[in-house]
């Protein structure tokens, strides 16, 4: 196992993961960048290899989806995420992230403000409609709702793209989908599998 971000706080966040639960494990945790194509080099093949909701912040989704994939071993799986194109949406939501990362604190704090109230619209009404049809409420996400939406907003780089593009993508490296998972044409990730191409004899 291996693991690397661009962040200095997700590679001290996934140490200290490491240091709580698997403390004697040999699991090297390292800053670096998908796009340093030197660093990605030394890396080696992996059985498999998992990127989820990361390559779309890069600034270069497509190079940062080629070198991932370089890094599956033959017969290996990739396990990524992508955010859904959805057009025009998805345009405006580039430039609300664009606008937090370029603003101060109280323009910040507006931009998350209106972002809330245009996401959360719907849930008063589907919170009472899971209720009449005895649901459980949704499963919670390991953020608070604050880091959750402030995640969202600050995102940026905000790359999206639509699954057929995705799959051509990889289909033209050799790659076979294994299985996928969309988030309906809505606001997300697409989430994929793909097998890269066995050994050439």
């Amino acid at each position: 196992m291996r693991s690397f971000d661009f962040d200095a706080e997700s590679v001290a966040a996934t140490a200290e993961l490491r240091a709580r639960f698997a403390p004697d494990a040999t699991w090297p945790i390292e800053p670096g960048s998908i796009l340093d194509e030197e660093y990605v080099a030394r890396l080696g093949q992996h059985d498999i290899v998992y990127s989820w909701g990361v390559l779309h912040h890069t600034g270069d989704l497509w190079r940062a989806l080629a070198f991932v994939a370089g890094l599956v071993k033959p017969g290996g799986l990739l396990f990524v995420s992508v955010y859904n194109d959805q057009g025009l949406q998805s345009r405006l939501w580039r430039r609300v992230k664009r606008s937090y990362n370029l603003t101060g604190r109280v323009g910040r704090t507006a931009i998350v403000l209106l972002s809330a109230g245009y996401l959360w619209r719907w849930q008063p009404l589907l919170r009472m409609i899971r209720w009449f049809r005895g649901g459980q409420p949704p499963r919670a996400r390991g953020m608070s709702v604050r880091h959750d939406l402030i995640d969202w907003v600050g995102g940026y780089p905000f790359e999206v793209a639509k699954p057929e593009t995705v799959f051509d993508f990889l289909r033209d490296r050799g790659f076979e989908l294994q299985h996928l998972k969309t988030c309906a044409g809505g606001l997300g990730c697409n989430e994929y599998v793909f097998r890269a191409p066995p050994q050439l004899t």
